[in-house]
């Protein structure tokens, strides 16, 4: 069968908020406009209308437009929110499987295959299992920048072997990986920088985006780099979260999905803004991050699950009027077109 590709709804925010598409419309899209492309995955809380108490009618209008478009439920993204009763009171292990277990059960009405987690213990995992082994559907720990796969490279690649090793000595199906392909970062993205320096009231934003970006480029030392910036733009670059998020190389290599090869169930296809390649008409890529050494690895495992577009580069062009914001439909279309070429359609 091979990897196969698919769409995180995430995607289309901007068209969401802006009240120019549906849940419904996008599931039209993806499944008429991205040639071949069959796969759905959504966060649970955006989409649901009423979260978590929908209502039957609407699992059953979802159910009816998936049949409708041939399309498939591959993931439900869920976050563990232990702050949720923020007042007076921080959930407990317990109390976020129980929220854990809720969201199988919704899940499962929906058809999803997939429950991403980020953030949640293996204690909390743990305890919600027997119930995701009932209902036949895989918690997948999300492996997301700036964390990593082996022990020691990335902020939390002791996380990821943990998880690993406490799958191995289970023998647990339904406990799995779904790696962000943010984590294969090869530098960062214009887009981002550009906005930076514009929002910080810049001059000549554009050309000092290109110097940094060639400056991040060429670095091999992350400390000496982050010394750089801060000396040269103090005023651009002075929060603490952008300097580790931006300034950091990748936080694994292709070759570390090896490591866990048995255990991916699903994949983010992250992208900021894709690009027309040089030279070559109606050909995009994504530059600051890596997608063909991983989708070779990938393919080098015989994955056959799905890598589905999260697209979230809006975010850093609405600082600006509507003529300058983000076309998400053009966006995902692009970097279908590019999925397709690499994994070989």
């Amino acid at each position: 069968m091979g990897i196969k590709r698919g769409v995180s709804l995430y995607s289309y925010q901007q068209e969401e908020w802006f009240g120019r598409m549906t849940w419904r419309e996008e599931l039209k899209e993806v499944a008429t406009n991205l040639d071949g492309a069959t796969g759905i995955e959504i966060i649970s809380e955006a989409t649901i209308p009423h979260f978590p108490f929908p209502g039957e009618e609407f699992y059953q209008e979802w159910n009816f437009e998936m049949a409708r478009w041939g399309l498939e439920a591959v993931t439900m993204d869920v976050f563990p929110d232990p702050l949720m009763f923020r007042r007076d009171h921080v959930m407990n292990e317990r109390e976020q499987a129980e929220r854990l277990k809720m969201e199988l059960r919704i899940a499962k009405k929906m058809g999803f295959k997939n429950l991403r987690v980020l953030g949640s213990e293996i204690k909390t995992v743990a305890l919600a299992l027997p119930l995701a082994e009932e209902l036949d559907i895989r918690i997948n720990q999300e492996i997301h920048f700036p964390s990593g796969i082996r022990r020691g490279k990335g902020q939390f690649g002791g996380k990821t072997m943990d998880i690993l090793e406490y799958i191995e000595k289970t023998g647990t199906k339904h406990y799995g990986f779904h790696p962000d392909f943010g984590i294969f970062k090869k530098g960062p993205s214009p887009m981002y920088i550009e906005y930076y320096f514009r929002t910080a009231g810049e001059e000549h934003w554009k050309e000092k985006s290109a110097d940094f970006i060639e400056h991040f480029n060429a670095s091999t030392n992350e400390e000496e780099l982050t010394k750089w910036v801060m000396d040269t733009y103090p005023n651009v670059f002075n929060d603490p979260m952008i300097l580790e998020m931006e300034f950091k190389k990748a936080s694994a290599q292709a070759e570390d999905l090896k490591l866990i090869a048995p255990y991916i169930y699903c994949c983010h296809g992250k992208f900021y803004q894709m690009t027309e390649i040089p030279g070559k008409p109606g050909e995009y890529e994504e530059v600051s991050l890596d997608y063909e050494n991983p989708i070779r690895v990938l393919k080098e495992i015989g994955y056959e699950g799905y890598i589905d577009s999260e697209y979230e580069g809006q975010r850093n062009q609405q600082d600006r009027g509507l003529e300058f914001m983000a076309d998400e439909i053009e966006e995902v279309r692009r970097h279908h077109k590019m999925m397709k070429r690499l994994i070989g359609e």
